[in-house]
């Protein structure tokens, strides 16, 4: 039953307003449906979601006088009081979502039917700058099943700075995909479609099992190295205690990307891009995942409703938890036990007590006398200048000299490419092929040559026919979801330098490629003559020294070779 609410409720509800861009009036309604309990959820885009968004559910649905109401200010079906806020359970609790999405848009069109033998259409017209302040609220007889449909039309158009303030349509869409992807994978039990301008990118079956939905999103390779968990753990907080119940599914760590943007979260059912939960899947995954790389995976969060509190984020980003870091260290050891098998396990790491002595090299002219006097475990060179012990890592140091000279080259004349033949097969999500889609020329610049397979697109599925090949050295046509990925960090000032250090990653050399005695004095040459030598493109050190005084100390000597 659709209620008015009162003051006291109204001023505890998070000021701010819900629709920020497309994608939030996609969350709202999402949302909604499943509150109605909808087991099927459809969404069609028009353009950058600013055009048109239709949601269509098959849950309850609301009868004429509920749905005469619902698009008032203030108006909500879940909250009786200002002390539910504490213990709401459902989604859309705030009450706010369809008058905030009418009061934006040029038209609000709802059509509903709770399994009546006739369903209502409720229209509104104008938005919040209708003649008068006034909006047109009609309400009349409709056909339809049982379940909800809200389509909206001309959203932003009498606000002209928010319309300018958007993303291009096709990063617009992107973030739509993405959220749509985040619940597809968080409730594998509802099927999920979305469409933009008619064209299928997604599509879920909804058949509960979490690998059937990694498949629709990311494809064979992923879901077929997925492994569910679920567990409970207690926590404490300020003499209480609850119980936090995790489950969801790990891929392997082979399967890997360069962002965290595809470790998946939801909290009492809402699917969230909360920071602190997604470093606590990937901490959980500890030393199992490569350097630089981040897990794919879904985990969902179930715990007291009041210890969470919804209602700090106006676009619902984020939550707050009664107590943040146990919640995070329920989900960090929840994913390391889920991963601790003994095919995953590795050996722990012997304390030397050489922490304090593995300092970076600071001296601008520490290669001039440098000399290759060994290797170590097929990744580390050690290097005798002086009276200190240099240890390079020869992957770090290979990276900081490709990207310069990427860096170099796409400056001038941009990157060289190599055909594949035959072409390779890439499974993309659907969110990374709208974002694919989204920046197809910085890709291509790049070096990529990609092509949609099917008529009409929609597959999500690439042919590959040309990768990079940076410094000679060909990518791995796998390659194209990481560089897809890093464009979804688009707040970066540089975006293009983010794909060049991935770029320059992959061709490098790797932990147990061999090197001559040449090879490695001409890669400990080439670094020194790097402009930044010291750090690999990602911050990471690529020289440490260990000076002759470690080594008097260590081994009881009164004094080193010189004195």
């Amino acid at each position: 039953m659709i209620h008015r609410l009162d003051p006291e409720t109204r001023s505890k509800i998070a000021a701010g307003e819900v629709v920020a861009r497309p994608a939030s009036v996609v969350v709202e309604l999402i949302e909604n449906a499943l509150d109605a309990g909808a087991e099927t959820v459809e969404t069609d885009v028009d353009g950058d979601g600013t055009d048109r968004i239709r949601v269509a559910d098959d849950g309850h649905g609301m009868a004429e006088a509920d749905a005469a109401l619902a698009v008032e200010r203030h108006t909500t079906s879940k909250l009786a009081a200002a002390d539910d806020l504490e213990t709401v359970e459902t989604l859309g609790f705030r009450g706010e979502a369809l008058p905030s999405i009418a009061a934006a848009a040029a038209r609000l069109e709802l059509t509903t039917n709770d399994g009546g033998p006739r369903g209502t259409r409720v229209v509104v017209d104008g938005g919040e700058n209708a003649p008068g302040g006034e909006r047109d609220k009609t309400v009349s007889p409709a056909g339809r099943a049982r379940g909800t449909t809200v389509d909206v039309t001309g959203l932003f158009a009498d606000r002209p700075a928010r319309r300018k303030s958007l993303a291009s349509s096709k990063a617009e869409f992107a973030r739509v995909s993405a959220v749509v992807t985040r619940y597809a994978l968080t409730r594998p039990d509802v099927r999920f479609v979305l469409r933009h301008d008619g064209r299928e990118t997604l599509a879920t079956p909804g058949t509960g099992r979490f690998a059937d939905a990694l498949l629709a999103v990311y494809g064979r390779d992923a879901a077929s190295h997925a492994s569910t968990f679920d567990a409970a753990r207690e926590v404490e907080a300020a003499g209480e205690t609850a119980t936090v119940d995790v489950d969801g599914a790990l891929c392997h760590p082979e399967v890997t990307r360069s962002r965290r943007d595809h470790v998946h979260v939801s909290v009492n059912g809402r699917a969230l891009a909360e920071p602190r939960l997604r470093r606590a899947v990937a901490d959980g995954y500890g030393t199992l995942l490569p350097d630089g790389r981040e897990p794919v995976g879904v985990v969902r969060v179930r715990l007291p409703p009041a210890w969470v509190d919804h209602n700090v984020h106006p676009a619902k980003d984020e939550v707050g938890f009664r107590d943040a870091d146990a919640v995070a260290e329920a989900v960090e050891a929840s994913v390391r036990d889920a991963l601790s098998t003994a095919d995953l396990r590795r050996s722990g790491e012997v304390a030397m007590d050489l922490d304090s002595s593995l300092a970076p090299v600071e001296a601008a002219s520490v290669f001039d006398d440098l000399r290759v006097i060994g290797r170590f475990r097929g990744l580390y060179l050690l290097c005798e200048a002086d009276d200190e012990l240099l240890v390079v890592d020869q992957h770090a140091a290979h990276e900081r000299i490709n990207y310069e000279r990427l860096r170099e080259a796409v400056e001038s004349a941009g990157i060289d490419s190599a055909a594949v033949d035959p072409p390779a097969t890439v499974s993309l999500s659907p969110a990374d092929a709208a974002l694919l889609d989204a920046n197809r020329d910085l890709v291509e610049k790049l070096g990529f040559r990609v092509v949609e397979f099917g008529e009409g697109g929609g597959t999500g599925t690439y042919r590959v026919e040309a990768v990079p090949a940076p410094l000679g050295r060909p990518f791995a046509p796998d390659a194209l979801a990481d560089v897809v990925a890093d464009v979804a960090a688009g707040d970066d000032a540089d975006p293009r330098d983010e794909l060049l250090k991935d770029l320059a990653c992959h061709p490098s050399i790797k932990a147990g490629d061999d090197l001559t005695d040449d090879e490695a004095a001409r890669l400990v040459e080439r670094l020194g003559s790097c402009g930044t030598p010291y750090t690999c493109p990602h911050g990471r050190p690529t020289v440490l020294a260990i000076d002759e005084e470690t080594f008097v100390r260590g081994f009881g000597r009164r004094s080193g070779r010189l004195g």
